[in-house]
């Protein structure tokens, strides 16, 4: 066998394996980019909604507001929250409810006026329910979550 033969044959051989390093590669990739997709569709999936509520002559009743509940659902002041409090009495970052182990939990952030969970004041984490009322400042919010 010449020389330029075993060359080509080479550089053949060397092509065929860059072509499947590149293949590979972009099988992984591509494998990443889906994991990645449906990781953020889940992250941006809603479990029910939260419904604003304002006492109007002694009762509640909807503002029209409603927000989807996310996996992590921030309230307060800032406009860097989920749902953005109106309300002098709310904190820049109020409250958070948040879905853990396959259970919802309401948790205050140290807020000044304090968040208050169906007429009770909330001083650590606690789980809540469908239908359950967030007070914070002079608005109230329902929790309708879907089953």
């Amino acid at each position: 066998m010449s020389t330029e033969i075993a060359l080509f044959l080479l550089r053949l051989l060397s092509g065929l394996l860059l072509l499947g390093l590149l293949g590979a590669l972009f099988v992984l990739l591509w494998r990443e980019f889906r994991a990645s997709a449906r990781e953020v569709e889940a992250s941006r999936r809603t479990y029910g909604r939260i419904v604003v509520l304002r006492e109007v002559n002694g009762t509640m009743t909807r503002t029209g507001e409603v927000y989807p509940l996310l996996p992590i659902t921030s309230l307060g002041r800032s406009p860097t929250n989920s749902i953005r409090i109106d309300d002098s009495f709310a904190s820049g970052e109020h409250a958070v409810v948040t879905m853990r182990n396959g259970q919802w939990w309401l948790e205050d952030r140290q807020s000044r006026n304090g968040t208050m969970l169906n007429g009770v004041l909330v001083n650590q984490p606690v789980v809540v329910t469908d239908g359950d009322i967030i007070g914070i400042g002079k608005l109230r919010f329902r929790l309708e979550i879907e089953s």
